[in-house]
């Protein structure tokens, strides 16, 4: 079981400050949270009391999930994982933003990131080295609490930059030896965005574990799945090898993406190993 210890204030949070004669301030009120994208702190010792809730931002109105076309290569079974962490917390609003389109083909990047724009995601395609599809995303981020996070290297920090140069985000280089992205931001930070709204700026995130989902529920937060999940043939289908399992007959039909189902198991099979009942 899942133990919730957390942080009593992280970005985003809306507070009631008290300023001091030393000219100093103090939080003296924490307000209660519409939402927040929250994920198992690396580190903690999975199933075990010891486990802890970290929170990435709180009250966001959308996320902007940043992955590189190329360098690093994209994962996406990462991905579908930070999807299911924003479903999960009810975030309004999901983008995926696809950086560095610029190193591969169209028809490469577009057969790897098409398949969620089919499911209904908000998919665009940038490159902050050639300016593609900047405007769009400058646009988005207009008088919104939004949050840019993905892997290391994936060059959020750059499309901040190219977004806002006055921003002057420190950005680093991916490592050629590992393929791996150093961390460059190595804290959390509020922006504030040229024309109201502001942007969270993390560091990049190696590793991801959806906070508070458990095995039985994890089919909810893959959107495309919804549609068949009512015609199972028992109310509790795990979808893995039941029978009458009308989710797997919509893989077998094509209608539903193999490469995200055969996610959805793998990420199923980790939550009931974490998960004691």
């Amino acid at each position: 079981m899942q133990q919730q210890r957390q942080e009593l204030c992280v970005i985003g949070d809306r507070v009631q400050m008290q300023h001091n004669g030393d000219g100093s301030g103090s939080i003296v009120q924490i307000y209660p949270r519409d939402r927040a994208l929250s994920r198992v702190e690396p580190g903690g010792f999975s199933g075990t009391q010891a486990e802890r809730q970290q929170v990435i931002v709180a009250n966001l109105d959308q996320t902007i999930f940043v992955f590189a076309a190329a360098n690093p290569a994209p994962h996406p079974r990462m991905l579908d994982r930070f999807l299911v962490v924003a479903e999960k917390a009810e975030i309004p609003s999901i983008h995926i933003a696809v950086n560095k389109v610029d190193l591969i083909t169209p028809e490469a990047v577009h057969h790897i990131f098409d398949p969620y724009a089919r499911i209904g995601y908000a998919v665009h395609y940038v490159s902050a080295q050639s300016g593609e599809g900047l405007t769009e995303l400058a646009d988005l981020l207009h008088d919104q609490l939004s949050v840019l996070t993905g892997p290391s290297g994936v060059g959020k920090s750059s499309l901040l930059n190219q977004i806002q140069p006055d921003l002057g985000r420190a950005v680093g280089r991916v490592s050629e030896a590992t393929t791996k992205g150093r961390h460059t931001t190595v804290y959390s930070e509020l922006i504030p965005v040229a024309g109201g709204g502001y942007v969270a700026d993390t560091p990049g995130i190696r590793s991801i574990a959806p906070w508070d989902v458990e095995p039985t529920e994890l089919d909810a937060y893959f959107i495309e799945f919804k549609p068949y999940i009512p015609h199972c043939r028992y109310k509790d289908c795990m979808h893995s090898d039941e029978p009458g399992c009308a989710l797997r007959a919509a893989v077998e039909a094509g209608q539903v993406s193999r490469a995200r189902y055969e996610s959805y198991l793998k990420l199923q099979a980790e939550l009931n190993e974490l998960y004691i009942y």
